[in-house]
Parts: structure tokens; C-alpha cells; sequence
């Protein structure tokens, strides 16, 4: 399983980093990204849940 941030929409509000700060981190430029590697499993369900709670849906998880 892996995260995705789309920074072209992106607000940098830091939701996924309070959530998920395994995952997910805000970069210099102010907006999100995610760990390039798979998400560990015991942070699957937050990863999950800072994608459902993006106010821009911003998050993507591919499960593959």
C-alpha cells in the first residue's frame, strides 16, 4: 500500500501530518507529501483516515 499526495491541489493545512506523521510530512514548500516506500502496516488505517479527512481530497492510497 502506498500514499500519494497531489501537490497541484494541496493546501498545506497539515491534517495527514497530525494523522499519519509516519506517512505523511509538510515539505518546505508549505504542502504535503508522502514516505516513498510502502506504508507500514501498523499505520494503514491512519494513512486511510488522513486521506478521507483531506478537506481537498488531496490523498490518494493505492492498495496495490
Amino acid at each position: 500500500m502506498k500514499a500519494f499526495v497531489d501537490k497541484d491541489v494541496c493546501i498545506g493545512c497539515g491534517l495527514c501530518a497530525d494523522l499519519c506523521p509516519e506517512v505523511f510530512n509538510i515539505d518546505d514548500d508549505g504542502t504535503a507529501s508522502a514516505i516513498d516506500t510502502d506504508i507500514p502496516e501498523d499505520a494503514e488505517d491512519a494513512a486511510k483516515e488522513a486521506a478521507a479527512q483531506c478537506p481537498v481530497e488531496a490523498i490518494k492510497i493505492d492498495e496495490d
